[in-house]
């Protein structure tokens, strides 16, 4: 997603750590969790934020009973704070609530507004389309936005219907490589596999998106929450929040604020870990970090805690190497029975995450 680690500047290396939220209020709680100060720095409005009707030029305009002072004061607002603002707007005929104007025929119109507007991310969505080619909708929003002069990070929600982490790269910085997630276990685990198929073609500045994390929305438990939050930072996956932040509980502040796993998920390495093992649910998905390092997640997707083995072979690293092992959920270095592998128990549906560091020598 092309932007710079933890403070959201833009950079090539590195990705996005962002928020899904719509009001200044949350924006407040973006800043007074400290979340923000851990990189998450976007604050984007969804769908339902425009007016039924474009103005007499055409002009999008924001919903006036629910941003009276319009989406540039809003963006001032979110800049003060040292924020930045997303905003929504559809490639198809209708957008996905049917509620707003879509951007299809007026992506240059569209782009150039956001510009004036201080906007600073797209999501571009899919709904009610034609018929037409993806790739070919979503090529002339991306003209658009880099017409339009300040640099827009443009995440294409096309869903994987056309491949995109074959081709989405040349037009923006991210794109869904899923349908919509929910928050159940069939949901994460199916989308991890998923996304896991396309994990070659990312990489800095394309980053492979399966959707925003569902931790603190109350439908898993905390094992599981774990387990996406785990996932989706090997994966390099865009980090955005789904719950409300503003009635978040501690322990959902302590998973999203896990700096350990968040300095995973923005190494500037940039590539996408993948799974590397998996018998019976019992799974080993590992990545090559900056400076020469490993994480690897050990996921138990099982009805019962068991446990997992790997071996330094397995993830890229020399058997006759020491290694360093730091558990990442603990925030303690492991002690090892032996140099070249290692085995956890871990709870069902839970994991376990770990950064392997080669000792000089």
């Amino acid at each position: 997603m092309a932007v710079l680690c933890l403070d959201s500047g833009r950079d090539k290396n590195t990705q996005i750590v962002t928020s899904l939220f719509f009001f200044p209020r949350n924006a407040d709680a973006l800043v007074s969790t400290g979340l923000a100060g851990l990189g998450y720095k976007y604050v984007n409005l969804d769908d339902c934020w425009a007016e039924g009707e474009r103005d007499k030029k055409g002009n999008l305009m924001s919903k006036a009973t629910t941003f009276p002072s319009g989406i540039k004061a809003l963006a001032d607002y979110v800049h003060a704070k040292g924020l930045k603002l997303g905003i929504y707007a559809d490639a198809g005929d209708r957008t996905c609530s049917d509620r707003m104007p879509v951007s299809l025929g007026h992506e240059y119109q569209d782009a150039r507004t956001f510009a004036e507007w201080g906007v600073d991310y797209l999501k571009y969505d899919n709904c009610y389309h034609d018929g037409s080619k993806n790739r070919k909708r979503y090529a002339v929003m991306s003209r658009a936005l880099r017409k339009a002069g300040p640099q827009i990070l443009y995440a294409l929600c096309e869903w994987g219907q056309e491949d995109p982490a074959k081709w989405a790269g040349s037009y923006g910085h991210a794109w869904r490589t899923t349908g919509d997630i929910n928050d159940t276990w069939a949901s994460i685990t199916s989308i991890a596999d998923a996304n896991n198929i396309w994990g070659r073609y990312a990489g800095p500045g394309r980053w492979n998106d399966p959707d925003m994390l569902e931790v603190g929305n109350g439908g898993m438990n905390v094992e599981e929450y774990h387990s996406q939050f785990s996932l989706w930072a090997l994966m390099k996956a865009p980090l955005l929040i789904g719950c409300d932040v503003r009635s978040a509980s501690k322990e959902t502040l302590s998973i999203l604020g896990n700096k350990e796993v968040i300095a995973v998920n923005q190494d500037p390495l940039g590539v996408q870990g993948r799974k590397i093992r998996s018998k019976g649910g019992l799974e080993v998905w590992a990545g090559p970090l900056s400076g020469k390092r490993v994480v690897v997640v050990l996921w138990n997707r099982s009805q019962c805690r068991a446990p997992i083995s790997v071996g330094w072979r397995d993830i890229g690293l020399s058997p006759s190497s020491p290694v360093t092992v730091r558990d990442l959920w603990k925030h303690s270095f492991v002690s090892m029975n032996k140099r070249y592998r290692m085995t956890a128990y871990v709870p069902a549906h839970g994991c376990k995450m770990y950064v392997m560091t080669p000792l000089k020598g």
